[in-house]
């Protein structure tokens, strides 16, 4: 989900109270975050205030942090999801925040990105399953089409998306699912999801090994470059490239004939449509909370950090150590 550019309070409005955030005051490496009190943001009309339990760190968020993403102005406060209490009436609450503000004590959301999240599900769960578990779904039933037998490939297979991806596919009916993993450890975890098979990215000979039992029918990825050139390779007549926050280069650019010569579909996903959409958007988070609350779908979870240990956790998603969704504890004090 791509934010807009937006402070962490709107200028003009005295504050409240002071609440710990962790910040930056200028765009950089993981080192430019301060744990500092700053004032708490104020809601407008179509806004609430959440006192927050846990915010989640995502990928984009490296990119908002050295401004390559969106241009927030400093000094600012990242994050894109939250869970907590709202303020008005106590109910817990989980939240997609387009301008930021999440690693925080207390959170302006728009009351159109947020969901009431049901006694059976805690709200680690909630929150690991909002943003990646709407883009996963999404991606498999809105963008990919997925018909029961199919056989669906998704790199990055032990991330917070990819992980839910293997998941969903096998709840839609998928026929077979391959997940791309590059280290043991997470191959190890993909199989325990109910992959049928691993592989390793980086194998010289992915698009055969892809095109192994017929061919790839969905071929789910976030990676680009020559992983996503071995998924055309091995895609299956009537097959499907789609490209789930990728950033694509120059190698991504595919001409008509190569994708003639299968009959395939090149697509793309952007969870921004659903967030238009506000009873998609309900309908789609309903349907996930529903599935975990029946221990059909479930979210890991990597690692939960203070707010000091922001940078670090910046570190780790970059370095692709991490496996399912980190989480900030912001009542933690170290």
């Amino acid at each position: 989900m791509r934010p807009e550019a937006g402070a962490p309070h709107p200028a003009g409005h005295p504050a409240r109270a002071g609440m710990r955030a962790a910040v930056i005051h200028r765009y950089g490496g993981p080192e430019e975050f301060r744990t500092e009190t700053v004032p708490e943001p104020v809601a407008g009309p179509g806004q609430a205030l959440i006192d927050v339990t846990l915010a989640g760190l995502n990928y984009a968020d490296l990119h908002c942090r050295t401004g390559e993403y969106a241009r927030y102005p400093l000094p600012a406060v990242l994050g894109a999801d939250v869970v907590g209490r709202r303020r008005a009436d106590g109910r817990r609450v989980a939240a997609l925040l387009r301008s930021g503000g999440g690693y925080a004590e207390v959170a302006r959301v728009e009351q159109a990105f947020t969901v009431e999240v049901p006694d059976g599900v805690g709200d680690e769960q909630a929150l690991a399953l909002l943003e990646q578990g709407a883009t996963a779904y999404g991606a498999l039933t809105l963008a990919g089409r997925l018909r029961p037998g199919e056989a669906v490939a998704v790199t990055a297979a032990a991330g917070g998306v990819g992980h839910l991806v293997v998941q969903l596919a096998r709840e839609l009916g998928a026929g077979r699912v391959v997940g791309l993993a590059s280290t043991p450890e997470k191959r190890a975890f993909v199989r325990s999801l109910g992959a049928d098979r691993t592989l390793d990215p980086g194998d010289p000979g992915l698009a055969g090994r892809l095109a192994e039992s017929g061919g790839v029918d969905l071929f789910v990825d976030s990676v680009g470059g020559p992983v996503l050139r071995a998924g055309l390779a091995a895609l299956a007549p009537f097959g499907r490239l789609l490209s789930v926050g990728a950033r694509g280069g120059p190698e991504d650019v595919f001409s008509v004939d190569e994708l003639a010569d299968r009959s395939a579909g090149l697509l793309a996903f952007w969870l921004e449509q659903v967030l238009a959409d506000r009873v998609l958007f309900a309908g789609i988070a309903g349907r996930l909370f529903e599935l975990a609350a029946q221990g059909r779908l479930v979210a890991r979870i990597d690692r939960t950090v203070p707010l000091t240990g922001v940078a670090g956790a910046h570190r780790a998603l970059a370095a692709r150590e991490t496996m399912g969704k980190v989480l900030v504890d912001v009542r933690r004090e170290d």
